[in-house]
C-alpha cells in the first residue's frame, strides 16, 4: 500500500538527515584523517627501518667477534710452535748432540794412548786364516810405542774374534761400544791371550791365531755354547797398569 503524505514526509526528512551526516564532513576533517594515515605509515616504515638497522648491527658485531676470535686462535697456535728464525727444518735446528730418533748410534771412539796410530780408532776387518793352525801365532799389525805388557797387569783392549776357518765373527768389543779391561797372565782369559799378549807394547794392534786347545777347546759339548776350534783375534792394546 502506498505511504501516506505524512509518512512520506517523515521518510524524506530521514533520508536528508542521513545525507547531511555523510556529506556534512568538512574538507579539513578529511585532510586530517589522510594526514594521520600518512603519519602512521611513516612511523611504521621508520620502525621497520630501525628493526632492520638493529638486526644488521647485531650481525656485524657477530661477524667481527668471529674474525677477532679467529685471529686470536691463529696467534695462539703460532706462539705454541717453536721459533725457527733461521728457516731451517726441525731436524737441522735440533741440538748437534741429540741423536735422530730411531737411528742407530755408532759406538764412541775409544780413547787412544798418547802417540798411538789413529787406525786404532776404527774397527779392523778380520778375515779367515789359511791352512791348518797347529800353534799359537802372534802377528804384529801396528807397533805401539808404549811400555810392554807384563804378567799380572790389568790391560784395556779392543778386539774382534772370528772363526779361523771361515772368518765368521762371534765376538767384538766394538759392538759392545766400550773396550774390555781384565788381568793378563793369571788365568782370567783363555791361554792364547795370556801367552800371546805378554810383552806386547801399549798402542799395538796384534793378530792372535789360537788353536782350539789354547782357546775354548775343540769339543762343542764341553764348550758350553762358546766357540770351539781354532780362532783368530785382532787385539788393540790401549792401556796396561
Amino acid at each position: 500500500m502506498p505511504a501516506t503524505p505524512s509518512q512520506q514526509g517523515v521518510d524524506d526528512v530521514s533520508e536528508r538527515t542521513q545525507e547531511n551526516r555523510s556529506e556534512g564532513q568538512s574538507p579539513a576533517t578529511k585532510a586530517g584523517r589522510r594526514l594521520a594515515a600518512q603519519l602512521a605509515a611513516q612511523k611504521a616504515a621508520e620502525a621497520k627501518r630501525r628493526r632492520q638497522a638493529w638486526a644488521g648491527g647485531l650481525a656485524g658485531v657477530a661477524v667481527m667477534a668471529l674474525l677477532i676470535g679467529g685471529f686470536v686462535w691463529i696467534d695462539s697456535n703460532r706462539d705454541d710452535k717453536p721459533s725457527n728464525a733461521s728457516g731451517a727444518n726441525p731436524s737441522a735446528s735440533a741440538p748437534a748432540d741429540a741423536p735422530a730418533q730411531d737411528a742407530p748410534t755408532a759406538p764412541p771412539a775409544p780413547q787412544l794412548p798418547e802417540g798411538a796410530d789413529p787406525a786404532l780408532g776404527s774397527k779392523p776387518t778380520v778375515k779367515a786364516g789359511t791352512g791348518e793352525l797347529k800353534k799359537l801365532t802372534v802377528t804384529p799389525m801396528i807397533k805401539g810405542t808404549g811400555p810392554a805388557v807384563k804378567k799380572g797387569q790389568n790391560i784395556t783392549t779392543n778386539y774382534v774374534g772370528v772363526f779361523y776357518k771361515d772368518g765368521k765373527e762371534f765376538d767384538s768389543s766394538w759392538n759392545a761400544g766400550q773396550p774390555a779391561t781384565f788381568p793378563i797372565g793369571v788365568g782370567q782369559v783363555i791361554p792364547g791371550w795370556d801367552q800371546g799378549l805378554i810383552g806386547v807394547t801399549v798402542g799395538s794392534r796384534v793378530q792372535l791365531d789360537i788353536p782350539g786347545e789354547l782357546a775354548y777347546g775343540n769339543d762343542e759339548a764341553k764348550a758350553g755354547g762358546r766357540p770351539t776350534g781354532p780362532l783368530r783375534f785382532v787385539v788393540d792394546v790401549l792401556a796396561a797398569q
